[in-house]
This record gives structure tokens, C-alpha cells and sequence, in this order.
């Protein structure tokens, strides 16, 4: 690989993962899934980038919801202080959208000449010298022009995977998702590959093909960078960008934009042990069944059950007399699904969108940039939750119109401000809180502060906050 190439890994992070539900919800979407190892995704997604050469800088595209959650894991795994740089979207707007902006602001930190390999957050490659060995040989293609892709080998008739047929290490076309039987016959015919939706490109040529197959994209994308705020440190650096002038960006991915029409994609073709995750029979595949085909996670019994994947880390899970299953059970949603159906999941999010129905969106369990609260139980006027928040960090000041809170310290200490009165409360005492009152919570101490929060009142939304001051530039 040169050494005069800059590379910038563009991980991209988005989407909600409606076939994964109830695990994954539109604020705890699939790149925060923890696996075997207690790695999430995203994670492993940086730590790959991270192992590559010549990066110093990852620049991540997400939404402005996902930051914090984001910044949390990553700094879980940055072992070696990689720079890391943020686009901040104000709600999803596809994938070319995404690859337009991380191309601009490569241009203008970077250069030309500076190389990205854009990559998806929520899939997995677990040959990590395959996959450095198929970026160097994306680079040297890319120093020579060419758009690149990255295409799998397919050991089996996939029809929920789009396809890429080349010839030699030229892109002929992509393929819709197939049916079975033309997946068959792309399987037989060993010049169609999987498309891992993996892309390396020079900076100049990349703007090249989006000023001549989708110029609206990038017209509107330099529009939304001259309205975005950008806030640099060394370190970390963010641009959140201007929710009208994103509303203009077609809502189009790269693959239908720029790599269908252009004339210059060249393919790695790759055995790095991919797989996208895209549904729970996958999911299920990463876990070793047991010698009747079931595949658990969590504690599960089981009296003549076969080919049966259970997730579980909550309840204690029984099965009798059933075969080919998937249930996944978390605090507040059970999913039960024949394997052959598991692809419509989404319907069932597709539903619950439709009535604004809480488990499509967000988990019991709530992060926040200071921390976390869990919904213990709630009820007509009433909500319980605990609260967690991290060393030296603090709510917003705010205030509530509707409800009154009572706070009661589980462990830790909590400084707290309350219509202009300070205390602290230790283990065991309390406080009262009452509606319209500006208070502040906050933990100066380097343990976590634990407390139970009661909720009263005739409205218990969690946008019933109006916030005066925060840390996390919320207001």
C-alpha cells in the first residue's frame, strides 16, 4: 500500500435493522448488537478500520440521536487514539447522501488524492488479514481511477443478497436481489459475486462520478456543508449538518446513484468471512447448535425441540414438541417466528411505526450522554425509572411541565440543583422535585451515581424537557 495515500475509513451508520426487531429499535439500532464476545458491531467495525495502514483519522456518518451512544463504544476500543471525526445527519437520507458528504469533507481535511474505504457498520468480517489484503489491492485499483467494490465468493443460492458478475476485475453490472432460481444459475456460473456494500475510491475520482451521474446529490451535499456547523478539536471533530438544506438530498443509494451508471468500477473479489446479519436465521449462525440444530443464547430447556434459535438473557426459556423457530425475548417485546417467515419481521415494525407503538422505536432501557435510565414500570400518572449516570457527568439543567419527580439515591453521591438550592444527597436520602421547578442533576464523584426516580403526573413523555444549560450542547 503507499505510503503516500492517506486513508480515511467511512463507516456508516444508519438504518434501523427492522428485520432484527425487537433487539434492534430505531435508537438502539444493529450496529450496537453485542455478540459472543461482548464486542458490538460498531466496534468491531472501528477496530478493523483502526488495524489498517496508513489511518490515523475514522470518520463515522450517523445520526445526531446515535452520537453519544457512538462516541461510548468507540472509546471502549480505541486502544491506539485514533482520531475519530463525525457527520452528524438530522434523520436518514440513504446511502449517497452519506458517501457525498464523507467525500466533501475528505476533500477539504484531506485532498484529492486522500483514499476512502467506505464501510457498513452493522456487518461482519471475521478474516481480518483477508480483509487487509482486499483493501490493499482496492487501493492500488484505486490509484489507478477505478471505483472500487468489494464482491464475496457465494457458497450458496442467496436471494437476499444483491449481486455483482465481472469479468476479470471489471464490473459488468449489479443485480437486483435474485430469485431462487436465477440465484442458482449465478452460483453455477462463478463470474457473479456477493455485494458486501464495500467501497474504495480516490477522493477526486469518487466527486468525479457523482458530478456526472448524480449531481443533485452532490450539489445539494456542498450546500448542506456551507449551512452545517462544524466544531474541530484534535482529537474528535463534528459537523452536524443543517436539517433544511439535507431535506433537499435525494433519498437514493450509492449503489442506484453512481456505481450501476458508472463506467470505471473495478472488483476485489474476497473470502474475508463476511456476512451482513441481515436477519435472525443469520444471527442464529454465528452461535454452535447443539446436536438437534438448536442454537441458544441465554438459558434455555428444551424437551424434543429441533433447529430452533432462542435469544434470551432475561427469562428462562422452555420448549416442547416444536421445530424450526425463532424467539427472541427482551424486557418489553417477544418475537416468535417460524424460520422460513423470519424475513417479515419487518412487517410487524412496519405496523407498529404505523401507530407510533414505543417498541419500534426505543428499548426499556434508554442511553443518554451522561448515562442511562431504565423504565422499571409505569402506569396512568405514574413512571418509575433508574437512573445511571457516570462520573463527573450531569444532566441538562432543565425543567418539566407536566410532572413532578422523586429521586432517591441508590448509591453514590448526587449534587443536585433545584429552583436555586444546592445539595447533595448520599445513600438513602431523597429529594422532591417539583413541576416547573429548574434542576440540575449532576455526579462529581469517579463512581457511578445510582438513584430511583418516581414520576408523577398527567404527562410522562420524555419530550416534556425544556433544557436552559447542557454539557452535551442538547438546547
Amino acid at each position: 500500500m503507499s505510503n503516500l495515500n492517506k486513508i480515511i475509513p467511512v463507516i456508516i451508520s444508519g438504518g434501523t435493522g427492522s428485520r432484527l426487531w425487537p433487539m434492534s429499535r430505531s435508537l438502539h439500532p444493529k450496529p450496537f448488537f453485542r455478540l459472543q464476545d461482548g464486542q458490538s458491531l460498531l466496534q468491531k467495525a472501528f477496530i478493523r478500520s483502526a488495524s489498517l495502514p496508513n489511518v490515523n483519522e475514522i470518520l463515522t456518518v450517523t445520526s445526531h440521536d446515535l452520537y453519544f451512544k457512538t462516541i461510548d463504544d468507540y472509546d471502549e476500543v480505541n486502544s491506539s487514539n485514533k482520531a475519530t471525526s463525525y457527520i452528524l445527519e438530522p434523520f436518514g437520507r440513504n446511502t449517497a447522501a452519506a458517501v457525498a458528504l464523507a467525500l466533501l469533507q475528505a476533500k477539504e481535511k484531506h485532498g484529492d488524492d486522500a483514499i476512502i474505504i467506505v464501510l457498513a457498520a452493522d456487518h461482519l468480517i471475521e478474516k481480518q488479514e483477508e480483509f487487509s489484503n482486499a483493501v490493499t489491492e482496492a487501493v492500488n485499483l484505486a490509484n489507478q481511477g477505478y471505483i472500487v467494490t468489494f464482491g464475496i465468493k457465494p457458497t450458496s443460492p442467496e436471494t437476499g443478497f444483491g449481486y455483482i458478475e465481472a469479468e476479470n476485475h471489471i464490473v459488468k453490472r449489479f443485480v437486483e436481489k435474485p430469485s431462487a432460481e436465477k440465484a442458482q444459475l449465478y452460483l453455477q456460473a462463478g463470474n457473479y459475486f456477493w455485494n458486501a456494500g464495500i467501497f474504495c475510491m480516490r477522493v477526486k475520482d469518487g466527486l468525479q462520478e457523482f458530478e456526472l451521474h448524480a449531481n443533485e446529490v452532490l450539489k445539494n451535499a456542498k450546500a448542506c456543508f456551507k449551512n452545517s456547523k462544524q466544531f474541530n478539536s484534535l482529537a474528535l471533530s463534528r459537523i452536524e449538518i443543517d436539517a433544511e438544506s439535507f431535506n433537499h438530498l435525494p433519498d437514493i443509494s450509492i449503489d442506484y446513484a453512481v456505481m450501476e451508471k458508472s463506467m470505471r468500477v473495478a472488483i476485489v473479489i474476497c473470502d474475508m468471512g463476511w456476512s451482513d446479519i441481515g436477519s435472525w436465521n443469520a444471527m442464529g449462525d454465528l452461535i454452535t447448535p447443539d446436536k438437534s440444530g438448536n442454537r441458544f443464547n441465554g438459558e434455555v430447556f428444551i424437551d424434543n425441540a429441533t433447529n430452533c434459535f432462542v435469544s434470551s438473557r432475561i427469562r428462562t426459556i422452555g420448549l416442547v414438541g416444536v421445530e424450526d423457530l425463532v424467539v427472541i425475548d427482551t424486557p418489553d417485546a417477544l418475537l416468535i417466528s417460524s424460520k422460513n417467515q423470519v424475513q417479515n419481521v419487518k412487517n410487524i415494525v412496519t405496523q407498529l411505526k404505523t401507530i407510533g407503538h414505543r417498541t419500534q422505536h426505543t428499548h426499556l432501557k434508554t442511553s443518554r450522554p451522561w448515562g442511562f435510565y431504565t423504565v422499571l414500570e409505569e402506569g396512568d400518572c405514574y413512571k418509575i425509572k433508574k437512573i445511571v449516570v457516570k462520573p463527573n457527568a450531569s444532566l441538562s439543567l432543565q425543567s418539566h411541565k407536566h410532572r413532578s419527580e422523586h429521586w432517591v439515591v441508590v448509591s453514590g453521591q448526587a449534587n443536585i440543583h433545584n429552583d436555586g438550592t444546592d445539595i447533595i444527597l448520599n445513600k438513602n436520602e431523597s429529594t422532591y422535585i417539583s413541576a416547573g421547578h429548574k434542576h440540575r442533576l449532576q455526579n462529581n464523584g469517579n463512581e457511578d451515581l445510582v438513584l430511583i426516580e418516581v414520576q408523577s403526573g398527567d404527562y410522562l413523555g420524555e419530550d416534556d424537557i425544556v433544557r436552559f444549560d447542557d454539557l452535551y450542547n442538547r438546547i
